[in-house]
């Protein structure tokens, strides 16, 4: 079987993403596709982005990594407006590297490839709107709606932070769930390893513990907001 390793909202999280590396142990052959937020939130994007490129990953932009690039390129951005979200945006435009700098200013908001004769493309949002949110509890008319549209066999998505795997006229709907920064009060990283032969496609979701100490001492060392030990350690979003 061939496999791809799916991942989604890292946001920074290098001791999450280390975790996942070691617990897939990935081979030569295997193809990792990253839909989008690779930045923002854990303090470690350069160890992130380094890793992606040098794993040749697939990546395309979220809708985080969308505002650090207006950051890059001189602009601004009205929301999110409070304080404390803010400075994490401002803190990745200036600790990134230059050559991580390049790399997200490359970045595309939508990516395709053709992986064991499936049509794959991945987006952050949907095929349609970079921040659309599609849930299990989306209506299917809308997943057929958008499975007519991209002419794909997989469609791959993040942004909700929730792993899903929905299966609408024939195309294959998957979200691996966040690798950064889960929501559902269980902090461990989650991902989704895809397995395809010209006649399967199987799909395996993990949660995959990690050392989450590592990134409240470098938040506390960068003097960055507390409210994100508590986010980080609690695996819920507080604000």
């Amino acid at each position: 079987m061939n496999r791809i390793l799916v991942l989604s909202d890292i946001h920074g999280n290098w001791p999450a993403l280390q975790a996942i590396a070691a617990e897939a142990n990935l081979d030569h052959g295997d193809l990792i596709v990253n839909c989008g937020d690779s930045t923002v939130y854990a303090p470690f994007a350069n160890q992130v982005l380094d890793w992606l490129r040098d794993q040749q990953a697939l990546s395309i932009l979220g809708n985080t990594d969308s505002k650090v690039v207006k950051l890059l390129q001189g602009k601004n951005f009205k929301k999110p407006s409070r304080a404390e979200k803010r400075i994490m945006y401002t803190h990745t435009a200036e600790t990134l590297s230059c050559q991580n700098q390049q790399m997200l200013l490359a970045l595309k908001k939508k990516g395709r490839v053709a992986f064991v004769g499936r049509q794959i493309v991945f987006f952050h949002g949907s095929p349609e709107k970079h921040t659309e949110f599609l849930f299990s509890s989306t209506p299917e008319e809308r997943f057929r709606e958008l499975a007519h549209h991209a002419e794909a066999d997989i469609i791959l998505t993040g942004h909700t932070h929730e792993p899903l795997h929905k299966i609408v006229d024939g195309v294959h709907f998957f979200n691996p769930g966040a690798v950064g920064r889960m929501f559902d009060s269980n902090p461990a990283a989650s991902y989704l390893i895809l397995e395809l032969s010209k006649k399967k496609i199987q799909a395996r979701f993990y949660r995959c513990a990690y050392d989450v100490e590592e990134i409240i001492t470098r938040l506390r060392q960068e003097d960055l907001p507390k409210i994100y030990i508590d986010m980080f350690r609690q695996g819920r979003k507080l604000n």
